[in-house]
């Protein structure tokens, strides 16, 4: 059998068919796949400066229309936090509760805290200058659609009751962070 340049053979139809097969599926798994306007951040720190820079990023990208996801773990859980309840925690949990911050108010600075004086100064400084505070900053977020993901294992691990973080948070594993960090543009960790 001869192939002209502008002729498939038809004894190839079938392997043809089946090749257009397999390419429409693999395009169909890149669109699934395909990046978002999105942003996925992962909020370790539990420090004032490092939580503040976290919300300045998720307010920009949200401002230009862009979907973040903020994933709070371990002492970043603490940015989240409303107030510390101690009754019906284990000795452990106790202990870690008087020793984390209470809220976003009490958080510390990540150089120079000196027993808190450091993130009373940055706090002046910052309204000083007119830069919104970190609590501004949280509400701007929500205003603007950010989600706030309370990481479940550290939850667990460090005894923060739901009850203990700011209302309207949602709840997630490691899982939740990976699937919303493979469909995004960037992936921060702070």
């Amino acid at each position: 059998m001869t192939v002209t340049e502008n002729t498939i053979p038809t004894t190839d139809t079938g392997a043809l068919l089946e090749r257009i097969d397999e390419l429409e599926k693999r395009l169909s798994y890149l669109e699934q796949s395909e990046e978002e306007d999105k942003v996925s951040m992962v909020v370790f720190s539990g420090d004032l400066d490092r939580v503040l820079a976290g919300f300045v990023i998720a307010t920009g990208a949200a401002g230009m229309g862009m979907q973040v996801d903020m994933f709070f773990t371990f002492w970043g859980l603490t940015a989240l936090k409303k107030n510390t309840q101690l009754s019906d925690k284990s000795l452990f949990q106790k202990a870690m509760g008087m020793m984390t911050p209470g809220s976003s108010e009490s958080l510390p600075v990540s150089r120079m805290n000196y027993f808190g004086a450091g993130a009373k100064m940055l706090r002046a400084m910052m309204k000083e200058q007119n830069v919104q505070s970190l609590e501004e900053f949280m509400q701007l977020a929500r205003d603007l659609g950010v989600t706030f993901i309370a990481c479940d294992m550290s939850q667990n691990v460090m005894g923060i009751r739901d009850e203990e973080l700011i209302d309207d948070i949602e709840h997630g594993g490691v899982a939740t962070f990976l699937a919303s960090a493979l469909q995004s543009r960037s992936s921060f960790f702070i």
